[in-house]
């Protein structure tokens, strides 16, 4: 009985908020229903869907429960150093123009990190134009990615001279990124399983800590569906605890395994 009213909450889920419930492991969305259920104080599955048929608000912080991701400015130091000081370089002594996705960007600090690297790369290489794609399906979480306020908590990862360069300190305490960070970033709500990319031609796709709780069908889907996204040599960038799945693992050579940086083969 239980399970047949799980399953009614997932259709529910599907039709009113559009997410994919086949996508994710039911043991995640198990977790993430339940706890929704805690806050509105609620001990049963047709109850709770009752809710979510009717309330829109509990409909969207559904939604965001199920694509939370925990996320701070320069993230796993050793991959954002690899992609600086080896990934950038041997794309811009190939062109003239940089196109990156940080796919899954939460409230931003991926895409803006990016940007703060590309920036001081820019110091280096004037001549190279850089444009970086930031989406996620979290209306809320784009919301403040593009506003660009972080507590500082969110900048530990940083120096201080980058937090004085890169940030405008507000009165309450938090930061606000720059206008020069911001301006290299194009936010858009995006939603991965929709079988499409942001854009084409891309020279770095970053997907990190997204995939997680998705399911092994799910993250081979995306690994094919960014091949044809990246340009010739292009980089695909993977969370720390992820893998590359043994049927897409030809699409793709690895460039550092350490770090999860993928290479897309040659045609």
């Amino acid at each position: 009985m239980e399970n047949r009213e799980f399953q009614s909450v997932l259709r529910t889920i599907e039709s009113k908020i559009g997410i994919q419930c086949a996508n994710y492991k039911p043991d995640y969305l198990q977790r993430r229903i339940q706890s929704r259920m805690r806050m509105n104080k609620m001990d049963s599955y047709p109850e709770y869907n009752s809710k979510l048929i009717s309330d829109t608000n509990e409909q969207e912080a559904l939604r965001n429960a199920l694509t939370i991701n925990v996320t701070k400015f320069w993230r796993d130091r050793e991959v954002f150093d690899l992609i600086k000081r080896e990934v950038i370089p041997e794309i811009k002594r190939r062109k003239q123009r940089i196109r990156i996705w940080s796919a899954g960007c939460a409230t931003g600090e991926e895409p803006y990190t990016l940007a703060l690297m590309c920036h001081e790369a820019k110091v280096l290489y004037p001549d190279v134009q850089i444009t970086i794609f930031a989406s996620d399906i979290d209306r809320e979480a784009l919301k403040k990615a593009e506003m660009g306020i972080y507590q500082k908590k969110a900048l530990e990862n940083l120096s201080e001279p980058q937090i004085r360069r890169h940030f405008e300190e507000q009165d309450d305490g938090s930061y606000q990124v720059k206008q020069h960070l911001k301006d290299l970033v194009k936010f858009s709500r995006h939603d991965l399983m929709s079988g499409r990319t942001v854009t084409q031609y891309l020279d770095v796709i970053l997907c990190r800590n997204v995939t997680i709780y998705f399911t092994e069908k799910q993250k081979d889907e995306l690994a094919r569906l960014f091949a044809p996204a990246l340009s010739e040599g292009g980089y695909y960038v993977m969370g720390k605890t992820e893998y590359m799945g043994r049927d897409v693992e030809h699409l793709y050579d690895p460039f550092n395994s350490i770090q999860k940086i993928y290479r897309k083969k040659s045609a």
